[in-house]
């Protein structure tokens, strides 16, 4: 039968909402003396970091060549190597309602939208704030012409909070400084939704890519006061199915150079016994992840697990590999759908938060080159198939991480901005914090007058 529409409009701008609050003071975010970052061409240098911007119709936002200046044991300065190409390499939203309405509903929004073709130009709303630069990006559209996105990656920098404090108990002295990021983003609406990517750089050494959801739900009408097992009602007479965003990372990790591997890091309880009288013990556990067989690996938020591409034969001073650790810092989903159903097929990069594979230049897209096209089993699956090497090579990491939706009445008529994403952090590629050398900051501009 027939269902009515839902009796409740899903109008969301400002003239449609009813009186907007009035209580907002206004924050101003300045910079008198500009931004401390520099952008030549697609080269970027922002404190100790450099990079080159790179785009793609596929994945958007490229980082490339990311290095960090480090003070070498004789005094000098040298250009570390950290992350030679980072970037999304697939996304996939599989919706859980098996039903004729929703069942077929499982973008690529890579592999068939592409994030580079669905950014927006940022001249559309106030997307960033403070001291900004844009960069345009041209592709070339279906005819072969040029086709320029105006202000399609943002740059800014953003003050984060405290970076690092002490205060002294015996003499009262207190230290503390101030954290601050280079944000570099763009933004992509994909039919319904709304995905902004921002790629950070901290004066610690830390990398991070933080993902934003926003948007409009994918809905389906229903008589007022019933509902389905495989959709949540978000207002009378209005559900919106279950669904899944995955979005898989491919990071190409050169760790002061490209001999590399990967170590799985994890906290291991100790059993009781004369190693543990306390039964307080535990240690890290550290297990190499030799050849692509053994590298297709599951987040476990209890032993904390973490993994590290190090460079044996890069020796810190304290005589360990230099290294960078992948650290699950959002939420982690693998995928729901059965392996042999179509998207599972086709998706098969999404079965593990983490894949692990030599370089190789053809290898570039995690579910294949069409996943649109193939029954499955393309990219990841089948590459890993041959079970190759992975020590002491150039190695790339592969992330899947992303969100389960389960909606709720808070996503209607748009959608809160949810996050996910995950981090890149030094560990034993420094000798100390590396932020020691980040100035007080001016006490005026840090207490009320």
């Amino acid at each position: 039968d027939p269902i009515p529409l839902a009796p409740q409009g899903g109008r969301y701008t400002s003239e449609h909402v009813g009186p907007l609050r009035t209580d907002l003071r206004p924050i101003s975010i300045t910079q008198p003396e500009g931004a401390s970052f520099t952008v030549d061409d697609n080269l970027v240098t922002w404190q100790k970091w450099s990079l080159r911007l790179g785009w793609d119709p596929y994945e958007g936002l490229v980082l490339h060549q990311v290095t960090y200046t480090d003070t070498a044991p004789d005094g000098s300065e040298r250009a570390r190597s950290v992350l030679h190409r980072g970037s999304i390499s697939e996304m996939v939203v599989p919706y859980g309602d098996p039903g004729e309405v929703q069942g077929w509903k499982n973008a690529f929004d890579a592999g068939e939208w592409g994030l580079g073709r669905m950014t927006q130009s940022l001249t559309l709303g106030c997307d960033c704030l403070g001291v900004i630069h844009y960069t345009d990006i041209t592709m070339a559209t279906e005819q072969g012409q040029p086709w320029v996105v105006p202000n399609a990656i943002c740059m800014h920098e953003e003050d984060f909070g405290i970076g690092w404090k002490h205060v002294d108990l015996q003499t009262g002295r207190a230290e503390v400084r101030r954290s601050r990021r280079l944000v570099i983003s763009h933004i992509a609406t994909v039919g319904n939704y709304e995905y902004g990517f921002f790629w950070y750089l901290y004066l610690d050494g830390n990398i991070q890519l933080e993902v934003k959801l926003t948007g409009i739900l994918s809905t389906q009408g229903v008589p007022v006061g019933e509902s389905t097992p495989h959709s949540n009602l978000i207002a009378p007479g209005l559900a919106a199915p279950v669904h899944q965003h995955l979005f898989c990372a491919r990071l190409d990790l050169d760790i002061d150079g490209t001999e590399n591997r990967v170590e799985e890091v994890e906290a291991e309880v100790v059993p009781l016994g004369p190693d543990n009288p306390w039964g307080n013990a535990f240690r890290p556990k550290v297990t190499v992840l030799g050849r692509e067989s053994e590298a297709k690996r599951e987040t476990d938020a209890r032993s904390s697990r973490a993994w590290r591409v190090v460079n044996p034969s890069k020796l810190n001073h304290v005589g360990r590999p230099v290294g960078y650790k992948l650290v699950p810092t959002m939420s982690t989903p693998t995928l729901l759908a059965h392996p042999e159903s179509s998207v599972g097929r086709r998706a098969g990069f999404a079965r593990h938060n983490l894949w692990v594979t030599p370089y190789e230049a053809s290898e570039r897209r995690a579910a294949g080159e069409f996943p649109n096209q193939h029954e499955g089993g393309a990219g990841l699956p089948e590459w890993t198939a041959a079970d190759r090497d992975l020590d002491d090579t150039d190695v790339v990491l592969w992330y899947t991480f992303g969100v389960t939706h389960l909606p709720r009445p808070e996503d209607w008529p748009v959608m809160p901005v949810e996050y996910t994403g995950f981090l890149l952090a030094p560990f034993g590629f420094f000798e100390r914090n590396p932020a020691l050398d980040v100035p007080p900051s001016p006490s005026g501009s840090c207490h009320a007058t």
